[in-house]
């Protein structure tokens, strides 16, 4: 984080995000200013909290984009979760807390990635070792024979010699029999509702209790050693020290991203979904404002996650919102609506661009496709005019369009070998004027 100041945070977004340079600049300031509290003194440090922010704007502008696009650039745990799903009838603000258990479990996926990483050389080489043991079994032993040294020695170097045909790949195609360990649960749970979700937890929380069925399997050499490997780097690892640092990141960096928080926004009224949307309003004031939440990887403090909220408040706006939370997002930032010139910029500007994509893809079937100038404006033009007729859905009519314009060509690409097709204004024309011309097809189609 040393090296990304708010101006380099800025120059990493914009290569995959067009324009939005006021969103931009709230969140690199944000993200810097968690840096700047790294470096306080620690009674300081507790008093400094994160200044989370409300972006305003109609959908497929970025908002999402920006914060996903910026918690990789600060390796920090990332969730989404849209603040409607908690108005749901019968779960009317229930459980505002599983977003930071999610969040959670995200920490907890990221640093055992990272530590699993540090011991893959060592785990490597155990796992040459088990495998070796079942591709030649150690001869048995008895008195200490001449002849008994003489197959020590043999099998050492036959030993010897399969590791180096591991190596080099020779035994690839090999079968071999494993053994896989998992836990049994002793009993079935008779329900439907987050039966995975059951199963796991207990599975989990009875832990060392399950008895643990061994499973033999016949597999290639090849993947019996990335399985044998996976298993070694496992043993390997301190969950508890991962667990530990898991929720320390979460405390310290962790972002949730709270879309659609304009469908929680009340207009007044004391009666209807205001009451459930107000209701949800109060579960997640404490959250935001700071409290501890119990996950089955210890209690986790909220005080210092950077919340990023988001919607296009169409119907409400950010002062419809409960005061009290009105008065934990401090920062408001209004995202610009995208029109054809940005549609241009997008198709063909940032890293992932579309076009770069479809090109791409096309290409793994031996298909060159080449897009003309001329064709790139009309497919913005296309796009831009099908939004302002229907419904303005952002940089999302892109795929839409391009989807039906590439349609056939698609299609037929797995015989089109070594084809050269130059997609131009014409083309575009053909495939695409009748449905822009019809509305009630482009409502259908684009």
């Amino acid at each position: 984080m040393d090296n990304l100041i708010p101006r380099k945070i800025v120059e990493e977004l914009d290569k995959y995000i067009i324009g939005q340079h006021k969103a931009k600049k709230a969140v690199a300031i944000a993200m810097r200013n968690r840096w700047r509290r790294q470096k306080l003194s620690p009674e300081l440090k507790d008093e400094v909290l994160p200044k989370n922010i409300i972006m305003i704007g109609p959908t497929g502008v970025g908002k999402t984009e920006i914060a996903r696009r910026l918690s990789r650039l600060a390796n920090a745990p990332f969730v989404k979760v849209e603040a409607s799903k908690y108005t749901e009838v019968g779960y009317v603000g229930r459980d505002v807390e599983s977003m930071i258990r999610d969040l959670t479990e995200i920490s907890i996926g990221m640093v055992k990635s990272e530590h699993v990483e540090k011991v893959q050389e060592k785990a490597k080489s155990l796992a040459e070792e088990r495998l070796l043991d079942l591709l030649l079994p150690s001869p048995k032993t008895g008195r200490g024979t001449g002849t008994e040294e003489e197959e020590r020695e043999k099998h050492k170097e036959t030993r010897e010699r399969l590791r180096m045909q591991l190596r080099e790949g020779k035994l690839d195609n090999r079968y071999v029999d494993i053994e896989v360990k998992e836990k049994m649960m002793p009993f079935g749970v008779v329900s439907n509702v987050g039966l995975e979700d059951l199963e796991i937890n207990l599975k989990e929380m009875l832990g060392n209790f399950l008895p643990e069925k061994a499973k033999r399997k016949k597999v290639r050499v090849q993947d019996a050693l990335a399985i044998i490997q996976q298993d070694e780097a496992n043993k390997l690892i301190d969950m508890d020290k991962v667990s530990k640092e898991a929720v320390e990141r979460v405390e310290q960096s962790g972002i949730v991203f709270i879309d659609e928080i304009d469908k929680i926004a009340s207009r007044g009224h004391a009666h209807g979904p205001d009451v459930s949307r107000e209701g949800v309003q109060r579960d997640l004031l404490p959250i935001v404002e700071g409290s501890t939440v119990t996950t089955k990887h210890g209690p986790v403090k909220t005080d210092h996650i950077l919340f990023v909220a988001a919607g296009a408040f169409h119907m409400t706006k950010p002062s419809d919102l409960i005061p009290e939370l009105q008065g934990r997002f401090p920062i408001r930032v209004e995202l610009d609506a995208l029109g054809k010139d940005e549609f241009v910029r997008i198709l063909t500007e940032p890293y992932n661009a579309l076009i770069k994509q479809y090109t791409a893809l096309l290409l793994t079937e031996d298909v060159t496709l080449s897009f003309t100038k001329d064709s790139i404006d009309e497919v913005a033009e296309i796009a831009a005019h099908v939004n302002e007729k229907t419904e303005n859905i952002g940089a999302r009519r892109l795929h839409t369009v391009l989807e039906k314009l590439l349609e056939d060509i698609s299609f037929e690409a797995p015989e089109n070998k070594n084809g050269k097709l130059v997609i131009d204004k014409k083309y575009v024309r053909d495939k695409l004027s009748e449905i822009v011309k019809d509305e009630d097809l482009s409502r259908y189609i684009l």
